[in-house]
């Protein structure tokens, strides 16, 4: 085989293979801001049942305030929500880099959500825009984030287990 065609069997296929990851991060980046959206929109229903009172609050009032109108308001929410839920699913495509340890990933995972996060809850005024207020909401994403990383580590080691398992049993 000349060794032009190997070069355009080689292109081919790294086309082929650029365009997938392009088409899985597009699907991964519209879905996850639907599943953003849909999260915003759940919180709100929770906070307003919560107050008690038979209103509905779709954002908090410093933030309609900012905006002048709540319709305004809700819409720029909305969008910095799908953001928000877009960024976190194409960032999920992290745990996909198996040349990359779990540190690795984890620190490049989590330093791209804290900035998604933060910017976002600092924007739509979710959390009080002091230092103190920073660092509380900062701190109660950390914990999150580690709970949800402990939950997934545990149950990816007992997946692992029990592959193991199945493959010690098939192999004797």
């Amino acid at each position: 085989m000349f060794q032009e065609d190997m070069f355009l069997k080689s292109r081919r296929y790294w086309d082929c293979e650029v365009f997938r990851m392009k088409k899985k991060i597009l699907i991964r980046a519209f879905l996850g801001s639907l599943i953003g959206i849909v999260i915003n929109y759940l919180i709100t229903i929770v906070i307003s049942a919560v107050v008690g009172d038979g209103t509905f609050y779709p954002c908090v009032p410093s933030f309609t305030e900012r905006y002048g109108n709540e319709l305004t308001a809700v819409i720029v929410q909305t969008i910095l929500s799908a953001f928000l839920g877009g960024g976190f699913s194409m960032a999920s495509l992290i745990w996909e880099k198996d040349d990359w340890s779990l540190l690795k990933q984890t620190g490049v995972y989590f330093a791209i959500i804290t900035v998604l996060m933060m910017t976002v809850a600092y924007t739509c005024e979710w959390m009080e825009h002091s230092l103190r207020g920073v660092l509380t909401y900062f701190g109660i994403f950390f914990g999150i984030f580690v709970v949800i990383w402990i939950i997934r580590y545990m149950s990816w080691k007992i997946r692992i287990s029990k592959i193991k398992e199945k493959l010690i049993k098939n192999g004797q």
